[in-house]
């Protein structure tokens, strides 16, 4: 397979498991990727003052939130000021846009699997590029929810591209793939943030709809199916009845869909598939709670101002994206797993480090070991996990996977925000330290998958 003669925007066939062939898929998913999360970054430094700007026009429905959020506030004790309540209102729309993911990754996942990722894939950005657009002709809070709403249920193409990882025949290419996802997101969240923060409020959902409609036509030319016809699931029935047992944060954890599909991994395989799910789980639920409340600990121990934070934010992702590309890509398969357990060891002093510090010399250094650590774990967790399932069942795996950090991220914020005004930012984070050893634990004695015959 090539990328067509003079550039045309034909189609593609399902690929052959090729080294050209698979590094040109890598190409296409990390570019895709990367515009993408441009996208969706470009609003981040924008949301304190579009609130703010929706709080002066009296905006009803934005009214009706702040209310939800001032009682949220009050009962953990968190003090009356404007820059903690942006924080904490921007936090309740991100818990509510990854509940919709961890609701619409699975199904997107199981369809897949079912039609092939070449239309899911089209198909989310599409919809991507439809919330966008509402974003851009919205002028009330109503509009702007329901930007979030849509995007939230077309974002299915972040676990469709781990599954387009999932399904090459090398376990060295998944393990470049998921590496590179975690680059794409690395500068997704740098550049983007410094790219809006640069914009008027009133341009940036032009220019993130520019950046989803170039992902569109992108992919759309130069995207393959990499799922062939004969490695799919037999119906789409079957996929939406083993996606509906993701609705079920249980079912979720224990892989059901997986698990009662067709051709389901045999029964030490899954119980390993569901251990390392648990451990994504707890992790990212950890991991997410305390990068949420940096923002609080910032301001209220360091005084950062906004474009302080923006830096330190900027010197994270700049760190994890040079570790992505210089270290995590170039980890052999089979090692994974060792590399997760030393990289969620290097947590626990990171967070003490931020907890307990009060000078910068020590919060850098804390930043720098969470940095390395978060450019590892969950690359690695997530080329370990493609490793599971048949071809026709890689979707669901992925998708499950993805539903289940999902729903990480929507309970860690609002739980670790609780935590840190309730107990005070020392035991927010000497607590969560501590939780960091139970995924270690888990990940005791655990290997990487064996490739089955059938999967050979």
């Amino acid at each position: 397979m090539g990328w067509g003669a003079g550039g045309s925007c034909t189609p593609r066939p399902p690929i052959r498991q090729q080294p050209a062939a698979e590094a040109r898929v890598l190409t296409v998913v990390f570019l895709g990727l990367l515009l993408d999360l441009l996208a969706f970054t470009l609003l981040l430094p924008l949301l304190p003052g579009l609130l703010e700007s929706h709080g002066r026009a009296h905006d009803p429905l934005y009214g009706s939130w702040q209310r939800g959020v001032d009682w949220f506030a009050a009962a953990i004790g968190m003090p009356v000021e404007k820059r903690y309540n942006s924080v904490l209102f921007g936090g309740l729309i991100g818990s509510a846009f990854s509940v919709l993911q961890f609701l619409t990754a699975p199904l997107t996942g199981a369809i897949s699997d079912c039609l092939g990722r070449r239309p899911l894939m089209l198909l989310s950005l599409a919809g991507l590029a439809t919330s966008y657009a509402v974003w851009a002709a919205s002028e009330s809070f109503a509009a702007f929810l329901a930007s979030r709403v849509i995007g939230g249920i077309s974002k299915g193409n972040v676990s469709l591209s781990t599954a387009i990882v999932a399904d090459l025949g090398s376990p060295l290419a998944r393990s470049r793939g998921m590496a590179a996802i975690g680059v794409a997101f690395s500068l997704g969240f740098t550049l983007g943030p410094m790219l809006g923060a640069s914009l008027p409020v009133d341009m940036a959902p032009w220019l993130a709809l520019l950046f989803a409609v170039s992902d569109l036509l992108f992919l759309f030319c130069f995207l393959p199916e990499t799922l062939p016809p004969e490695k799919r699931a037999p119906s789409v029935t079957l996929g939406f009845r083993a996606a509906a047992d993701l609705l079920s944060p249980l079912a979720l954890l224990r892989f059901s869909a997986v698990a009662r599909g067709q051709d389901p991994p045999s029964g030490e395989r899954l119980s390993h598939l569901r251990r390392l799910g648990l451990v994504y789980f707890l992790y990212l639920f950890l991991f997410s709670g305390l990068e949420y409340t940096l923002s609080f600990l910032a301001h209220q121990r360091y005084q950062f101002s906004s474009l302080q934070q923006g830096k330190m934010f900027f010197f994270i992702g700049l760190t994890m994206a040079t570790i992505q590309g210089a270290y995590a890509r170039r980890i052999s398969p089979g090692r994974e797993i060792a590399a997760v357990k030393r990289a969620i060891l290097l947590l626990v002093p990171a967070f003490l480090l931020i907890g307990w510090g009060h000078t910068l010399p020590v919060l850098g250094l804390g930043l720098l070991l969470y940095s390395f650590a978060a450019a590892v774990v969950v690359p690695c967790l997530s080329s370990v996990v493609a490793g599971y399932g048949s071809p026709g069942q890689k979707g669901t795996v992925m998708g499950t996977l993805r539903s289940l950090g999902a729903l990480a991220r929507a309970v860690g914020p609002m739980a670790a925000a609780a935590v840190y005004w309730l107990a005070g930012a020392p035991a927010c984070f000497t607590v969560c330290s501590g939780l960091f050893l139970f995924p270690f634990v888990l990940l005791r004695n655990l290997r990487p998958p064996a490739p089955t015959l059938k999967a050979e």
